[in-house]
């Protein structure tokens, strides 16, 4: 799986907290598109590809506790997950501020308020086409995202 999911789970341990103690040594389910290797492989982001590998594998989490299935964080209570995906959110969109990546952070947010809109009429499918579009913009612009 993506060295963005065992960065993730480094910088959450890092940061100590409730949140370190959630996270799990297990590794990650291969299952389905790794969107932050897709995001940080295009050439819009060569220069901070780090970061938003990163970013987008805290947000993805961010996603998956609130969605799915999480690869980095193991909470078990459903509040709490949300909250920690919450938390993830921030921190991914945080990094990408912190490397002055605008576009980036626009495209995270849109990812976001798509998948949340396709959860609530009951269409992963929608979802999972969100983050994929979503990534390729991060890493290759709109434009060639949508090519």
């Amino acid at each position: 799986m993506s060295s963005g999911v065992e960065r993730l789970r480094a910088v959450v341990r890092a940061e100590g907290g409730a949140l370190a103690a959630a996270v799990s040594d297990e590794p990650p389910a291969v299952d389905g598109e790794d969107h932050a290797a897709r995001a940080a492989a295009g050439p819009r982001v060569a220069d901070h590809s780090d970061e938003v590998e990163l970013a987008v594998a805290a947000v993805r989490e961010g996603y998956e506790l609130h969605y799915g299935r999480p690869r980095a964080l193991r909470i078990e209570d459903p509040d709490l997950a949300l909250l920690a995906g919450d938390r993830l959110y921030a921190l991914g969109l945080a990094r990408l501020a912190g490397a002055g990546d605008l576009a980036a952070i626009g495209e995270l947010a849109d990812i976001i308020s798509l998948s949340a809109q396709a959860h609530a009429h009951d269409d992963a499918s929608l979802a999972d086409a969100a983050w994929h579009a979503g990534a390729g913009a991060i890493g290759w612009g709109r434009q060639a995202a949508e090519e």
